[in-house]
């Protein structure tokens, strides 16, 4: 993977995962249909309705209609259409607004329905607490549901509706005592018990405090310290976990960034996180250490914490000579180390880690060392590929399940089907065993077999399913539901010809993957494409200009400015490229990195080639390249670059843009479509019911695999509802007859299908 350059959004900290989901809106680059300013032009000029319906040449165009539909203006849409003299499609076009707003109408009745079932639930709650002994004392059980109440109130309340929830005497005592329950647990060295039940709550109540969102970060990385302390439940020793790690590792690492990383290195704020992570380390070990693998006495952790003290360098002699800057570092680094050896006497390994996750997590949050014992798992995340079974599973109810099979491998074709509970993995139960350990037992290398104890839930039978590993790669390609045989069905909309491919990630084979659909969908005669990048958190820089290619004919698709060095770019080809037939992008909040590049590529106003329908996306705007020059089985991940759109717009990374106090991070869609929690839970279980993979004979296991038909699968997903809107609109406007019964989504029978046929 040497050099190999890609997007992903990959947020590890001391092994701990932290998986961060924001939505936000505000427009940046241009619509497809009639391209907006940039966030760096002027404004642009203002054209009144009537200049518009003068321009249509006695009601000959319907293209402004459709340009109001992409920019998300249906109100101006309507008057335009109103003041049109007769055309022959304006009643195709009348239908598809009129949609719009039923759509908009039925989404707000649900969220009036779900405030009120929230006020009603925080009311239940009030009189279940008032009937116990203590009602003046919350346990977290009250405070957790009191708190989801809350948030999910406010969610669905408009106007003065919020601020009046956080008045609430009842709510106001529950954020009290639940501060005081967490300064307790904090104490007891309960780091999770203290974000779970109270800074998470916090952070998402009062999303602007910024004391709140640094004791939640703190406390995140203590539970991260600590995770790493111990040994797993997996049977992965914490020793094991830290062999192979060498100061070295750091130093290239260090000496690599200083000239490479794409700004100036900070090596004053790298000091200080590292210390602060030096000292989050003997926190742990004082509160939590009989648990761990390692062991300080009181006396070890003072002298520890005030040779840190002495470690930790005044600003002047971190300014004095920019070229000594990098040696300020190793000295401390140095420093820890040999402070480490006469105090703590931790295993250096341990020591070396932590300093330097810090230091390079100060940069950013996807500039990291991999360590060797994990590059596997790393490289794994980052080609889909893997050598295993070839199923998804899952324990969010508790109970390991699996829920879905993977076409054409092992677990597709022995007597594994969706829906089983993995009882034992070689005969060790998985009661107590998290997914992460699972994982890592069922998978293996190629050739190798496991063992699974397998429950049927429709039978109550147990049965001994043994499996030979193999080689799998997941297929980061979809269609919004799978047909009889357990093939993707790609066209959303039959009659019209509307084809519907939802890309999860960027892998080597996504363009060839995606050019090899298209092919098919085009010579069944297709007339408008849907893209769905939704919860696509990216992976390869050069898979998502394989994408934007496929859809562009010249010019750039993405430049890459590094700090020194030539800028690279991405540019389109004639060749290969697909027909120019009307197409719409979903994105939100989790559509990162690659996603972001084929989004903002593909709305830019130099191409102009899609309508982007959802939400903002994540904002990572940058280009991360993986390197062994670090050496010893490890590998460096770090920035090097950020991206720029064809209109040479810069993608604004999250990040900075928060530090400057601003939300204009990411691509804007054109059509905003921002979905609440009832909507994207819907949206998510019925997706999921689609996207099941089970065997063929999967009736005679026992059971029928419940399938949504696309009325169904509209009204639980507005963003993919309105999306189809919009591209119904363009082809409207080329003056292509719909037929727009065959799946109106304001249909209010809710049609499910069973797969009766496996």
């Amino acid at each position: 993977m040497a050099g190999q350059q890609f997007m992903g959004l990959d947020m590890r900290k001391s092994f701990f995962w932290i998986s961060i989901i924001v939505l936000g809106l505000i427009a940046l680059t241009g619509s497809s249909c009639n391209p907006k300013q940039s966030s760096q032009d002027s404004p642009p000029a203002t054209v009144t309705i009537a200049q518009e319906a003068l321009s249509l040449e006695d009601g000959s165009d319907l293209q402004p209609v459709a340009d109001s539909i992409c920019q998300g203006d249906f109100e101006q849409a309507r008057e335009i259409l109103q003041q049109m003299p007769d055309h022959p499609s304006a009643g195709q076009m009348r239908i598809l607004i009129d949609r719009y707003f039923q759509i908009e109408e039925q989404r707000d009745q649900k969220r009036q329905a779900a405030y009120q079932e929230q006020l009603d639930e925080l009311e239940k709650i009030k009189e279940r607490i008032a009937e116990t002994e203590t009602p003046d004392v919350l346990d977290v059980n009250d405070i957790d549901d009191t708190m989801v109440a809350v948030i999910r109130t406010r969610e669905y309340a408009v106007g003065d509706e919020k601020a009046a929830i956080l008045d609430d005497p009842f709510v106001l005592d529950a954020l009290t005592q639940m501060k005081v329950n967490a300064d307790a647990d904090e104490q007891q060295g309960k780091w999770m018990d203290a974000y779970a039940h109270c800074y998470y709550w916090l952070t998402a109540i009062f999303e602007d405090d910024d004391a709140y969102q640094d004791k939640a970060e703190e406390l995140i990385e203590l539970s991260a310290i600590e995770l790493g302390l111990k040994d797993s439940t997996c049977g992965e020793t914490a020793t094991e976990r830290y062999q192979g790690i060498e100061p070295e590792m750091f130093l290239r690492a260090l000496q690599l960034l200083g000239g490479n990383y794409v700004h100036e290195v900070d090596y004053q704020q790298m000091i200080t996180d590292a210390l602060k992570r030096c000292r989050l380390l003997a926190r742990v070990l004082e509160n939590t250490q009989e648990s761990l693998a390692w062991s300080a006495t009181k006396e070890q952790l003072s002298e520890w914490n005030l040779g840190l003290e002495t470690l930790q360098p005044e600003d002047d002699q971190l300014t004095q000579n920019t070229q000594k800057k990098p040696e300020s570092v190793l000295r401390v680094f140095e420093g820890v180390l040999a402070l480490n050896a006469i105090t703590l006497k931790l295993p250096e390994t341990v020591v070396i880690a932590h300093f330097a996750e810090a230091a390079l997590a100060s940069l950013d949050p996807f500039t990291s060392l991999v360590w060797p014992w994990n590059v596997k798992d790393f490289e794994k995340s980052m080609t889909q590929q893997f050598t295993g079974i070839g199923v998804e599973i899952s324990k969010s109810t508790g109970i390991l399940k699996v829920v879905s099979l993977l076409p054409d491998t092992p677990a597709y074709k022995s007597g594994l089907d969706a829906d089983d509970e993995i009882v034992a993995v070689d005969g060790e139960p998985t009661e107590d065993m998290s997914i992460r350990c699972a994982v890592s037992k069922i998978t293996g290398p190629k050739g190798t077999k496991v063992s699974l104890t397998i429950r049927r839930p429709s039978t109550g039978e147990t049965t001994e399913v043994v499996i030979r590993r193999d080689k799998i790669v997941v297929q980061p390609l979809r269609g919004w539901t799978r047909d009889a045989g357990g093939e993707w069905n790609d066209l959303i909309d039959i009659e019209n010809r509307i084809g519907y491919i939802r890309l999860t990630a960027f892998t080597e084979n996504s363009g060839p993957d995606l050019d090899e659909s298209l092919r098919k969908l085009e010579k069944a005669g297709l007339n408008g494409l849907i893209l769905d990048l939704r919860f696509n958190s990216g992976g390869y820089l050069q898979a998502s200009a394989d994408v934007v290619d496929l859809f562009v004919k010249e010019g750039l698709i993405v430049t890459s400015k590094p700090r020194q060095g030539l800028e690279t770019y991405e540019i389109a080809h004639r060749s290969g490229t697909h027909p120019d037939y009307p197409m719409v992008v979903l994105i939100n909040g989790s559509s990162a990195s690659a996603s972001e590049i084929v989004a903002g590529a593909l709305q830019d106003p130099k191409h102009r080639r899609a309508t982007l329908v959802g939400q903002r996306s994540y904002g990572k705007g940058s280009v991360q390249v993986v390197t062994p020059y670090t050496g010893d089985g490890s590998q460096l991940k770090y920035t090097i670059a950020y991206y720029h759109l064809p209109s040479n717009q810069r993608v604004q990374n999250r990040y900075q843009v928060i530090k400057e106090g601003r939300k204009d991070w990411g691509i804007a869609p054109d059509v905003e479509v921002e979905l609440r929690t009832n909507e994207i839970k819907e949206m998510v279980d019925i997706q999921r019911n689609n996207d099941v993979l089970a065997r063929t004979d999967h009736e005679a296991n026992g059971g029928a695999m419940k399938r949504h038909a696309i009325r169904e699968t509209l009204q639980a997903d507005p963003q993919l509802s309105i999306g189809l809107l919009v591209l119904q609109s363009k082809l409207t406007a080329q003056g292509i007859e719909l037929d727009l019964d065959s799946i109106d989504p304001e249909n209010t029978v809710a049609e499910s299908v069973n797969d009766d046929e496996r």
